[in-house]
């Protein structure tokens, strides 16, 4: 968090609270020692920005992952396992010498 609070301005979010007693404590250690009740939306604001940051280089990695995996799949090339029938067109299998659907023979 010091470089975001050095980004906008030396802003410490972790000190921002609202004080339910209504005493008026300066900061939060004085409302905590005295035992006041406090709402510390300031810590949730940390936290927030911080899985904020974590969210989006979890999607930056996982973004080269998958565009890694993706280089890996194309490099993989597959024999054909079908043909096509020269004379009715359909597909058919590889390693088959007479056609299923118009029962041509195939060379």
């Amino acid at each position: 968090m010091p470089p975001l609070g050095l980004l906008i301005g030396k802003v410490d979010f972790s000190n921002l609270f609202i004080d339910l007693s209504g005493k008026g404590y300066k900061s939060l250690q004085d409302a905590k020692a005295a035992g006041a009740a406090t709402i510390n939306y300031g810590a949730f604001i940390n936290v927030l920005i911080d899985f904020v940051i974590v969210a989006f280089v979890m999607f930056l990695l996982i973004k080269q992952v998958n565009k890694l995996n993706r280089k890996k799949e194309q490099v993989k090339t597959e024999e054909p396992t079908t043909k096509e029938c020269p004379f009715c067109h359909s597909q058919i299998n590889i390693k088959a010498t007479r056609c299923p659907f118009c029962t041509s023979e195939i060379k």
